[in-house]
């Protein structure tokens, strides 16, 4: 087995001249130090590093080199700074680039504070941009998702690899630095499940996986792995040409030129995996909240995005009684008012599920009332309308 190439290490983040202890260069340098100490993710401390490096820079330009020399109007004139900014080909900073750069500095401000570094935190009333809610821009369909995963060539180590990584992509969800970070005792194949290790927020958690990605994956194992590892083996599922961990710019790249191959109209990368696999679950019929848990999500907000794209893909002529019975399994947004009108109308519909040979427990039925209002909420028709068109009305 050849030697593992030995990568550099990360330079550190430079802020400049660091010799005045009350100048901002030192100041995020030991920012940067206390984020490292209290255990922030290495992304968390690249990303407030270098947002803080570059305001360093945008205020060492204007001559400002010192904590006591950032005033509240000096903050607002760096947020005009952002939002005036061009990039080189022309685009401006999008406003979730400028929120995260603003946090940071607002982040950076009250650490001085409370490190009485400054008497006062002159970021505490800085005003974040809104950022704008968007839904996933493309989501494939499982014949799609097919044609993408058919596109490497599995003749090859490489290739081989790559079927592993785009069937695992699809049948997980996983973000991309989740699957690059998975090791070989993280896949329990007699279980059917994939541990994931420190994903986002720290967070240790363990999701499903289909017979299929299991079996490219045993594959890619017993006949690709051994030809690209090297020593020393840390036990890294998925690894480079040289043996190498592989970085999520590769991933990136990798899916990206697959979704192109496949002469699809809809662009993509790992995310849009996830996008799909997500979609497709609760088109049929899986529970918001079990998606929630698969995908990682801290909020279930972040997870209901897919019942709004679900909605946008459902047919103008959709059977609405079919649709109220998907209700049943794929909305489950907590509502904390009911009137015993829905009550007497979720009673009938189960009379109507009963007829249609539907077994559905007793504890549903407070759960359906639960969740219709919201399912209603998110549709164009009433609660009323509902339960009409179901014929329970």
């Amino acid at each position: 087995m050849p030697r593992r190439k030995q990568l550099k290490p990360k330079e550190p983040i430079c802020f400049g001249d660091c010799a005045d202890p009350q100048g901002l260069a030192a100041a995020g340098r030991d920012f940067v130090a206390w984020l490292e100490v209290t255990n922030h993710s290495p992304f968390t401390v690249e990303c407030r590093g270098k947002a803080l490096r570059l305001f360093i820079e945008w205020a060492a330009e204007r001559g400002l080199t010192r904590l006591d020399e950032v005033s509240p109007a000096v903050l607002a004139r760096y947020q005009h700074w952002l939002y005036h900014y061009r990039k080189a080909d022309g685009q401006p900073l999008t406003f979730l680039t400028q929120q995260s750069r603003l946090v940071s500095l607002r982040m950076f401000f009250k650490w001085t504070a409370r490190q009485h570094r400054l008497a006062f935190n002159p970021a505490s009333e800085l005003d974040l941009p809104r950022t704008e809610h968007h839904l996933p821009r493309f989501v494939l369909t499982a014949a799609e998702a097919d044609q993408v995963i058919n596109q490497p060539n599995v003749h090859t180590p490489v290739g081989l690899r790559d079927r592993a990584i785009l069937e695992t992509f699809y049948s997980t969800g996983l973000r991309r630095s989740e699957l690059a970070n998975l090791k070989l005792w993280d896949v329990d194949g007699q279980r059917g499940v994939v541990t994931v290790r420190q994903g986002k927020g720290k967070k240790d958690r363990t999701v499903p996986v289909g017979e299929r990605a299991l079996a490219w994956m045993d594959k890619y194992r017993r006949e690709a792995r051994a030809q690209l590892a090297a020593e020393p083996d840390d036990g890294t599922l998925f690894l480079t040409c040289n043996g190498q961990f592989l970085s999520s710019d590769h991933l990136s790249r990798s899916v990206r030129d697959y979704v192109r191959e496949a002469k699809l109209t809809k662009q993509g990368s790992c995310h849009l995996f996830r996008h799909t696999m997500a979609t497709l679950m609760l088109e049929n019929g899986a529970d918001i909240r079990y998606i929630q848990e698969i995908l990682g999500h801290a909020r279930l907000s972040t997870t209901q995005i897919y019942t709004q794209v679900t909605s946008s893909r459902t047919p103008a002529s959709t059977d609405w009684r079919m649709l109220s019975t998907m209700a049943l399994v794929s909305t489950c947004w907590p509502i904390s008012l009911v009137n015993l009108a829905s009550r007497s109308a979720a009673a009938s519909h189960f009379s109507w599920l009963a007829r249609q040979r539907v077994v559905v427990s007793s504890q549903r039925l407070s759960r359906f009332t639960l969740r219709v209002s919201t399912f209603c909420a998110s549709s164009p028709i009433s609660s009323r309308t509902f339960f009409k068109d179901a014929n329970v009305l």
